[in-house]
């Protein structure tokens, strides 16, 4: 039986119950198309996904990219997987019809991601980029370059990557070494070198467009010096004038645990008199710009986490189904018939454990993208506001919760497999190996917890905190009268009050002293993502007592359905938020015994 990445049931009910993506329909920007429209682009997707993605999962993975000094070279079902997904249009599919586009919703084509990244995360790696380096030309380049990378890159001759990160700088942006000087042409050459770069080369498009972060001499030191570029890796030429190769060269392939059909690459600008570079944007401002692309990928970093977790959950689910083992420890007859193992108490705690984190995760993501599309096209200035604040302050969690948790599902998952769970026969070991990047993709936890509890909650005089806060109260307002529930509304209700206490406490910590305030942000982070999920889970709880309380009739699959939702919810927020409390008490005393370890006492 072909194996279903993602059951189309709980993408439905994510669009169309969790999120009412059916009202996007009366928006200006989508009165052309309909559900059934919305239906056949995710059909589409979920059509490549099996045919041209899924075929190679673990041949990328076992005949990784290679180098020969010269060229890099994929299996070939990497470009045919590429061609693929940019002849269904998807690579411009959100950009009006006038460009070119397919004017679809921001959480449709993540939709749609969802499905491709499920099938294959490595391959999908290329199209994900793309896509958002695109969209940073589309949103600040100039006209000219606009017209002359835009059209290529959505129609898949070209690829686009990010290019940040140094050899002597990880995270720390604002020491960034490499230089772009200006040329009487208004071009620049640029020269440094850029490592973890994912996708710097590859053999399946005709040219890369990286957008590169580099300083123009004299800059303000910092990040308030960053400058953003456009630096391809050939330079198109036109009717009078042929193509040239930029002086960008590749010094070598980095070699992953996970991700393997991606290539991760170390990329040197400049070599031999600069590289060639456009400058997007004013300068100096190029941190700011590629905040964008930057959030985009960190949202779409927590999907590819949180389908990762759901596709390694299906198969435990399915092998504890099937796998016969062992009695319950009532039965002392050792000839009686063996029971599959999803009998067996424990096991059944992993899948739940597995279920709240993967289905949790995947909630939380699509809500993300539904606050993407609010923000570019809600109906009114105040809508489109409100979720540029939220999705600001809830993009940390977005990225860092999925990426920490379902790759704990992952684990779970070879557990419940046992033997079988981590010998390439079955597929769970390559799915923990590439989920085992997303911690660190984007940004790792600590960067993810510094940002949110030193920037994004008192941002604004904590706008975003207060919106959020807010909305979690009207959940807990609206399912207050329901009996079945009232449990989880106790729960959140405690979580949330909690929270807001240690938030005022952490607050007054940082104005105090910034870097103890701040020493323990990681396990804030936990605190937060364990509030926000179980608000998450009780929202889903919510529609499922709904539709249990309202149809007698429901057939028993739909009725399973929802029961397995209500119980995950019960499950993630009487088992799992509890553990805010003492993790609190901690943050609240200020203990300090991580920040007040010496080095020299390792």
């Amino acid at each position: 039986m072909r194996e279903q990445f993602l059951k189309d049931r709980d993408i439905e009910f994510l669009l169309y119950e969790f999120l009412d993506t059916e009202a996007l329909l009366q928006r200006p920007r989508y009165r052309e198309h309909s559900r059934e429209v919305f239906e056949a682009t995710l059909n589409t997707a979920k059509t490549i996904a099996d045919n041209y993605f899924a075929n190679h999962y673990a041949k990328g993975d076992t005949n990784e990219p290679t180098f020969d000094g010269e060229k890099v070279t994929l299996i070939d079902e990497t470009k045919a997987a590429w061609d693929a997904f940019a002849e269904a249009g998807f690579l411009a599919a959100h950009y009006d019809f006038d460009e070119g586009g397919m004017q679809l919703p921001e959480v449709i084509l993540r939709s749609a991601m969802a499905y491709i990244n499920a099938a294959n995360v490595g391959s999908a790696a290329y199209p994900f980029l793309t896509l958002g380096a695109a969209n940073l030309v589309h949103s600040y380049a100039s006209d000219e370059l606009k017209a002359r990378y835009l059209p290529p890159m959505m129609d898949g001759r070209y690829a686009g990557t990010m290019a940040l990160t140094e050899p002597d700088q990880g995270s720390a942006l604002g020491d960034i070494r490499t230089t772009a000087t200006p040329t009487e042409d208004g071009s620049y050459r640029l020269r440094g070198q850029k490592m973890f770069i994912s996708g710097g080369d590859q053999s399946i498009t005709e040219n890369i467009v990286h957008m590169v972060l580099a300083r123009i001499k004299d800059a303000p030191p910092g990040v308030k010096g960053i400058s953003l570029f456009l630096v391809p890796k050939i330079i198109p030429g036109n009717d009078s004038q042929a193509s040239t190769r930029n002086d960008v060269k590749l010094a070598g392939l980095l070699h992953k645990m996970g991700y393997r059909n991606t290539t991760s690459t170390v990329l040197s600008f400049g070599e031999d008199g600069g590289a060639i570079g456009y400058l997007v944007g004013e300068p100096h401002r190029g941190l700011h710009y590629m905040f964008q692309m930057m959030n985009e990928a960190r949202i779409g970093v927590g999907t590819g986490a949180a389908v990762l977790g759901y596709r390694g959950y299906q198969h435990a689910l399915q092998y504890a189904k099937e796998r016969p083992q062992g009695r319950l420890p009532s039965n002392r007859d050792p000839q009686s018939r063996q029971l599959p193992i999803i009998q067996h108490a424990d096991v059944r705690r992993m899948l739940l454990m597995q279920k709240s984190y993967a289905e949790g995760g995947l909630a939380l993501c699509f809500y993300a993208s539904s606050l993407v599309e609010d923000a570019h096209s809600g109906n009114t200035p105040v809508e489109r506001e409100k979720a540029s604040e939220l999705l600001d302050l809830l993009t940390p969690i977005v990225k860092s919760w999925p990426s920490k948790y379902c790759l704990k599902a992952n684990a779970l998952a070879i557990q419940v497999l046992g033997g079988s769970g981590y010998i390439r026969e079955y597929p769970l070991e390559q799915l923990y190996r590439d989920n085992r990047l997303n911690p660190i993709h984007e940004g790792t936890e600590g960067i993810q917890a510094l940002d949110l509890l030193g920037r994004k909650v008192p941002a604004k005089g904590m706008a975003g905190y207060q919106i959020l806060a807010k909305e979690i109260q009207q959940t807990l307002t609206a399912c207050s009268g329901d009996p079945a529930l009232r449990p989880l509304v106790e729960g959140l209700r405690s979580g949330l009050s909690q929270l807001n206490g240690v938030t005022e406490n952490l607050l007054l910590q940082m104005s105090a002293n910034p870097d103890r305030g701040l020493a323990n942000a990681t396990l804030y982070l936990d605190v937060f993502g364990r509030v926000v999920v179980s608000w998450i889970w009780l929202r889903q709880a919510a529609i499922a007592t709904v539709k249990l309380a309202d149809n007698a009739a429901l057939p028993e699959e739909e009725a399973n359905f929802y029961h397995g939702k209500l119980q995950a919810a019960r499950y993630y927020i009487e088992w799992e938020l509890p553990e805010i409390t003492p993790q609190i008490a901690l943050l609240e005393s200020g203990n300090g015994t991580p920040f007040e370890m010496q080095s020299d006492w390792f």
